[in-house]
């Protein structure tokens, strides 16, 4: 493939198609999925402003080769980001990228696959099955790196196939990411950032959270400070630009919500939610400790902790550690074991929508990726950046 100046203006000109696409991708992804227009479009406004600007990752492939055929399976949430950061990073690097969308997402699917039309380097495969896409690629001796994600099954199945590829990544089951709130944590910042992350595009990112384990001494003011925040949260049409959460569109993740909602033990609601089809939510409850599940959707759960000792002894015995977020100050060790459980740290963020520059990955159940060393697998779990990991 061409040099790494070539490339980058390959990656300028994609961005450039994919934002004279906007209007139609974010009229899509609300038919698709029911994602609300205005998180939609900044999903594409990100993916085109980090494709424009991969120049600042050229030193992350400068002097390194690439593998041959990076392929993907989208997940449903988020397809123009995955274009940018994995499809961007993989032509970076002087691979191809071939990638599949969720059966879920067929408009946007359609949309994207005339983006990257122009560009070789980009294979875009529509109107497969993703089980086939998959085992297409197991047989494939060109591609050498495989994205997939899901559930812990899919993830086992697609491991004992991992010599097929020089690396495997799995983006496992987030379950439930915690956030939590020590006793000096500051209150302007914590409450907005843990209301608009647990409900941005109706909790449907791997990234929302979905607990908070609050301090005991101020959990009056926080929960009065989110019930003030409530009214925002609103659910409607996907095109009405104040909607938070659109219709539910995929089956699967109301399921997970009806069983997480079933399992709950002792909850207390604490605002009017919807639950009727696609119409779901937001739901926002009170209870001791929500049960560890796999879980996409407008769900937070407060919990209120003794202490601060409590509460990140809590977080620790995640079963799914891809993230946690703090706000305040941790007890003493607290934070180093946090980077030892976690795939991703978040120390008092400020963001709306994770900066796709951050470091990505989980551990453990969450995530993982297998790299094929002359037959033997090497297993490593733990955040990444991709154009590191797409280069040898």
């Amino acid at each position: 493939m061409s040099g790494i100046k070539s490339r980058l203006e390959l990656l300028k000109e994609l961005a450039e198609r994919l934002a004279r696409r906007r209007e139609e991708l974010v009229a899509a992804a609300g038919k698709d999925m029911g994602a609300p227009a205005t998180i939609a479009g900044l999903e594409v406004d990100l993916a085109a402003d980090y494709l424009r600007t991969m120049a600042v990752e050229a030193p992350h492939v400068r002097g390194k080769s690439p593998y041959g055929t990076v392929a993907a399976v989208f997940p449903y949430d988020a397809p123009p980001i995955m274009l940018a950061r994995v499809g961007g990073s993989a032509i970076l690097g002087g691979n191809r990228f071939r990638f599949s969308l969720s059966s879920q997402t067929p408009r946007t699917a359609r949309l994207l696959a005339e983006v990257v039309a122009p560009f070789p380097e980009f294979e875009a495969v529509t109107g497969v099955d993703n089980r086939k896409f998959g085992e297409d690629c197991v047989e494939d001796p060109e591609v050498r790196v495989f994205f997939i994600s899901g559930g812990g099954q899919l993830g086992a199945a697609y491991a004992e196939k991992a010599l097929a590829f020089d690396k495997l990544f799995f983006a496992g089951p987030s379950g439930l990411p915690p956030v939590i709130l020590f006793r000096d944590a500051p209150l302007d910042k914590a409450v907005p950032f843990m209301v608009r992350r647990a409900f941005i595009n109706g909790g449907q990112y791997c990234t929302t959270l979905k607990r908070a384990y609050i301090h005991r001494a101020i959990y009056p003011e926080v929960k009065a400070r989110v019930l003030a925040m409530m009214p925002e949260i609103k659910v409607g049409a996907p095109e009405d630009p104040v909607t938070w959460i659109g219709p539910i569109r995929v089956s699967r993740t109301r399921a997970l919500l009806d069983r997480a909602l079933e399992a709950l033990k002792e909850p207390k609601f604490l605002w009017p939610y919807q639950r009727e089809g696609e119409w779901q939510g937001p739901f926002l409850v009170e209870t001791p400790e929500p049960p560890e599940v796999e879980l996409f959707g407008p769900f937070l759960a407060l919990c209120p902790v003794a202490d601060d000792e409590e509460a990140a002894a809590k977080v620790l015995r995640s079963r799914y550690p891809f993230l946690v977020s703090f706000f305040g100050t941790p007890p003493p060790g607290a934070k180093e074991k946090f980077k030892d459980t976690f795939g991703m740290v978040y120390d008092n963020p400020d963001f709306l929508f994770t900066p796709l520059r951050l470091p990505f990955g989980g551990k453990g159940a969450s995530g993982w990726i297998l790299e094929n060393r002359g037959g033997q697998l090497v297993k490593r779990d733990g955040a990444f950046i991709y154009s590191q990991e797409l280069v040898r």
